[in-house]
């Protein structure tokens, strides 16, 4: 599926009810994958999703966001990844990659802003890419959804004084094991918020009985990175949730635990804007 040129690479819900500071975003549920990705031609349509945040654009949106503006990237993470620094830049996978200092560990394992394998380790393209390739995608998709953003998260704090970014994903099941924690909540070892606001979460996350874990495995990206500045008014937390709360990941479904799964995320939903309403 390839998106027209004048389409958004996103969407943008406003809140249906009272104003907060609150701003969710979902940059990996994406699903359009434009035709000039050109990945490998025995590529399966599983393994290309398999980075994807699995259908959590329409957990949350069923979950009542309306205390939030709500925005959802729409192209696949394996045509770019929105929660990476657009420096990010695989020499492994870029032909003419410019020099710059040494990649990430992310970059380096194969999981940049253009990612050279997908979720499931498999090599998505058959073929290296040029610099203008990857300089394309990130103008068209990964600028904008963070122009868009930045937009958001101003026009918040000019309101409010302060700006809060919750940066959802999921996580699969194999992540953490099958005693693994439910939800994982990064903070970026306590610098990108309030600490009031992780420990909130976390007490709502441990009240509908899921198992809860700090920044391990997963502290934070590039969105808490760069939002994660309490002392700017800015504040941002990332929210990972296991798939085994909501998805089949073998047949690439909602699984009987959906329902209950909406209704966890709609009491936290509810109980964070009640906490920010204006």
């Amino acid at each position: 599926m390839s998106p027209e040129p004048t389409d958004a690479p996103f969407s943008i819900t406003p809140p249906a009810g009272g104003a907060t500071p609150l701003v969710f975003a979902s940059p990996h549920s994406g699903v359009i994958y434009p035709q000039d990705m050109g990945a490998a031609a025995d590529l399966s349509e599983a393994s290309r999703r398999s980075a994807e945040d699995a259908a959590m654009d329409r957990l949350l949106a069923a979950s009542g966001s309306s205390a939030a503006v709500l925005i959802v990237g729409l192209v696949g993470r394996a045509y770019v990844d929105l929660n990476r620094s657009p420096d990010d830049l695989d020499p492994v996978l870029i032909a003419d990659c410019p020099e710059q200092a040494a990649p990430g560990l992310k970059t380096l394992a194969g999981y940049g802003v253009l990612p050279r394998l997908a979720g499931d380790g498999t090599p998505l393209y058959a073929r290296r890419l040029t610099l203008e390739e990857a300089q394309g995608r990130i103008g068209r998709v990964h600028r904008p959804y963070h122009h868009a953003l930045d937009e958001l998260m101003q026009a918040r704090r000019a309101r409010h004084g302060r700006a809060i970014l919750i940066d959802w994903h999921s996580m699969p099941s194999r992540a953490t094991g099958p005693n693994g924690p439910d939800v994982v909540l990064g903070d970026r070892h306590g610098t990108s918020c309030a600490t009031g606001l992780t420990r909130r979460l976390r007490a709502l996350f441990e009240a509908l009985g899921w198992r809860v874990a700090l920044n391990r495995p997963y502290a934070g990206g590039y969105a808490t990175q760069i939002w994660g500045r309490p002392e700017d008014g800015f504040e941002a937390v990332q929210i990972e949730l296991s798939r085994r709360l909501y998805w089949d990941e073998a047949a690439g479904a909602p699984s009987a635990g959906w329902s209950r799964a909406q209704s966890g995320l709609n009491q936290v939903i509810a109980a964070l804007a009640s906490d920010f309403a204006a």
